[in-house]
């Protein structure tokens, strides 16, 4: 959370220095505490000049999100028409939940600042840094047979890689299932989960994370190697706000497409985005580890893999490695 009262201080002097000694004085604690409540802005995203002698200012502020901004800059007429935003949250897709329990209507949008618990496929913890992504939850009610789960999940991949590549112009693409990949380095990742009654989605809760304005220094170092940031590749702040409405934007006319023409016409758009078509790559799966190279995708968005030897395998599930 942020400590309003040091913040306002730092705020009001706009761009004059404060020094830590007055920062000291005016809030009754120590210099230690100082700089530990400055450090602690710093994680939300503010970033500072800091000069012995001077004290602290702000030269950069994060862009927090804010409903009213959002609901105007989304054009559309089903897919975020409702959006909430919360600060701090475990889940964004428990919250998502919870909504669509009570009766939330589809296109309702949960957007946190920060996710303590955030989660990705296959149960991996997901970094969601306070201020600095996209972590969001959009409430789906499909009406359609749990087998098509799959092809909602390769729809959104498509919907939120077309939406970087407008807003930022970085080359982004696909590895089979849902994540975001530049430089074989991960975006965003994406999970569905449904409710189901008598075999039909009673909805569905698109949860979709994008590391936007993350640096590298902000990563733990498990992630350092294998993570990255809109912001890192780029070399700018990216507009949150301007992303996640290109985001709906994008999903709501993919969803109509797939409502009125079926899946083929996604399977086309995400073939011609993917990372891993005619690539070799490695599966990981219940059966073990196979190689093969990528073809393409099936009527149910199963990955097609050639074997060899003439056998063409549809992967259903499991992680998808590039060679």
């Amino acid at each position: 959370m942020v400590d309003d009262t040091l913040l306002s201080m730092l705020l009001e002097a706009e761009n004059e220095f404060i020094s830590g000694e007055e920062i000291s004085r005016r809030l009754s604690i120590s210099r230690t505490a100082v700089w530990k409540k400055i450090n602690k802005l710093r994680s939300l995203g503010y970033e500072f000049e800091a000069i012995s002698h001077k004290g602290y200012r702000i030269i950069v502020s994060p862009d927090f999100l804010d409903p009213l901004t959002l609901t105007n800059a989304i054009h559309t007429t089903v897919m975020g028409s409702k959006v909430e935003v919360i600060k701090t949250t475990f889940s964004t897709q428990e919250d998502a939940r919870r909504r669509a329990e009570q009766g939330a209507a589809e296109g309702t949008l949960i957007i946190a600042e920060e996710q303590t618990g955030g989660k990705g496929r296959l149960g991996r913890k997901w970094f969601s840094p306070y201020g600095k992504g996209i972590w969001m939850s959009l409430i789906l009610r499909p009406q359609q047979p749990l087998k098509f789960a799959s092809q909602l999940t390769l729809l959104t991949g498509v919907a939120v890689c077309r939406a970087i590549r407008q807003v930022t112009g970085l080359e982004v693409g696909i590895k089979w299932p849902n994540d975001i990949l530049i430089q074989k380095r991960k975006i965003c990742g994406i999970l569905l989960e449904s409710a189901i009654e008598d075999n039909v989605m009673r909805y569905c809760i698109a949860g979709i994370g994008i590391s936007v304005n993350v640096d590298d220094n902000d990563y733990p170092d498990e992630l350092k190697t294998i993570a990255t940031s809109l912001k890192i590749e780029s070399g700018s702040t990216v507009n949150r706000t301007l992303l996640i409405a290109a985001v709906m934007e994008e999903f709501e006319t993919l969803y109509q497409i797939y409502q009125q023409k079926g899946f083929r016409p996604i399977i086309n758009l995400w073939e011609a985005l993917s990372l891993n078509l005619n690539e070799e790559v490695i599966v990981h799966s219940h059966q073990g580890i196979q190689e093969g190279i990528a073809v393409g995708l099936d009527s149910s968005g199963a990955l097609l893999v050639d074997m060899g030897m003439g056998e063409i395998k549809p992967v259903i599930s499991g992680d998808v490695k590039l060679k």
